[in-house]
């Protein structure tokens, strides 16, 4: 391996896992739906099989945290990649010798989502440390991570799509085994031996839950990080609701069709990529807190203003186009925030807690605007969440705790705050 290699390999390891998990997770999406379908012809079995999937896979990460601080991420990251990769192989495996009841297809699914949790995690976790490894600045190192995310959440669903139009679902199963398989491969092999280990915590160490207790308390006691978790809660149920419910109901009402849900969500993840790899190059050059409520105030409120007033499709296309745009600067910049405040060895925990609370909101979106469509209609609903959003951001901007965003620091041995009185034991 030339030197050049040796220098990027970290980095890219984490990055290449990441982005094959991330695109095996969204051909599932369509795949497994069609799959279910196409076997039981039942939409309420699919809707349950969706949920065997992501309720396992937000409780699982959610309590993984102290795991993933305690084992190392690397040594999660492959594993839990390599039980995912079993379950989605065993699915079409024991269908086409006719072993495969529902109760099992249920088992299996929900053995995946709980596996991708913690996988999903770890290789969040490994992110500074493969940056560190490389010399490489950190939002440079998280852009190039919306990127890659960004390109898994454009080109999963299509390649899922299209491949279970062209071969069938069941195909696309082993193509989903195949993902998690590499993206093991490559935590196992590509990373060298000692990554991962400066986040481990040594044997004999405290328990799971004085671990779990000490990442709510670290996470209690920054304002910011509280203030970015609220504020990308409320965003992610508002923005669920927008794309489960709103957005499909205007491409039906307007006669626009599926085809127009698909054409913008693609037009918006295309943008969404360009804008990482933008903050990829220069965001660690740029004051992040301007940069980020630029990208809110674009990919909020706009959308919703332009279906609300039955704009010509163009003109959606391109509010979409925008919307897109300032969406891909928003995770490279909190993501380089959250790793600049977190400790190394809290990591795990802390990301975890926060990024089950910041989706917290979402299943709780896609009810809310399904009932406020059938209560209230489509324009109303759509203006009512759109100022929801647009206040919220803004709101949440006059805050004070914004202003240590432009203030970096990395404080990887910083001590702990204090607990505070109501902190879980």
């Amino acid at each position: 391996m030339t030197p050049a290699l040796r220098t990027v390999r970290p980095l890219a390891a984490v990055l290449t896992a990441s982005g094959v998990s991330h695109t095996g997770s969204r051909v599932s999406s369509v795949a497994l739906p069609c799959f279910v379908l196409v076997t039981t012809g039942s939409a309420a079995q699919t809707g349950l099989v969706a949920f065997c999937e992501l309720a396992p896979y937000a409780l699982a990460k959610a309590l993984s945290g102290p795991l993933v601080d305690r084992s190392g991420p690397r040594v999660v990251s492959w594993s839990t990649d390599v039980v995912s990769a079993t379950a989605a192989a065993a699915l079409p495996v024991l269908h086409m010798v006719q072993l495969l009841p529902f109760w099992l297809l249920l088992a299996l699914v929900a053995m995946i989502g709980a596996a991708r949790g913690p996988g999903d995690l770890a290789k969040e976790v490994m992110v500074p440390e493969a940056a560190d490894r490389c010399g490489v600045p950190l939002e440079r190192a998280t852009g190039l991570g919306g990127m890659t995310e960004r390109l898994a959440l454009t080109l999963g669903p299509a390649l899922g799509g299209g491949l279970s139009a062209l071969v069938g679902p069941l195909t696309c199963l082993f193509l989903i085994a195949a993902c998690f398989a590499l993206g093991s491969v490559v935590i196992a092999v590509g990373l060298p031996r000692g990554m991962g280990h400066a986040t481990a915590e040594p044997e004999g160490g405290p328990g799971y839950w004085h671990r779990f207790a000490e990442g709510w308390r670290f996470l209690r006691g920054d304002p910011l990080l509280l203030t970015v978790i609220v504020t990308v809660g409320i965003t992610n149920g508002l923005s669920t609701a927008f794309q489960s419910v709103l957005l499909p109901v205007w491409a039906k009402e307007s006669g626009h069709g599926a085809s127009a849900v698909g054409l913008n969500t693609a037009v918006a993840g295309a943008a969404a990529v360009c804008a990482s790899l933008i903050a990829a190059v220069a965001a660690h050059r740029m004051r992040r807190r301007p940069v980020f409520f630029l990208g809110f105030l674009l990919a909020g409120a706009p959308r919703y203003v332009v279906l609300a007033v039955d704009a010509p499709l163009w003109a959606v296309v391109a509010v979409f186009a925008v919307s897109g745009f300032g969406s891909g600067f928003l995770n490279p910049i909190l993501n380089a925030v959250c790793f600049e405040r977190i400790p190394r060895r809290l990591l795990g925990r802390v990301g975890a807690l926060g990024d089950s609370l910041g989706w917290a909101g979402m299943p709780l979106g896609g009810l809310l605007g399904g009932a406020a469509v059938a209560a209230f209609g489509l324009v109303p609903s759509l203006l009512t969440s759109g100022a929801a959003f647009f206040l919220t951001t803004n709101l949440a901007g006059l805050r004070p705790e914004w202003r240590e965003m432009d203030r970096r620091r990395n404080h990887t041995e910083e001590r702990i705050p204090g607990p505070p009185e109501s902190a879980p034991t």
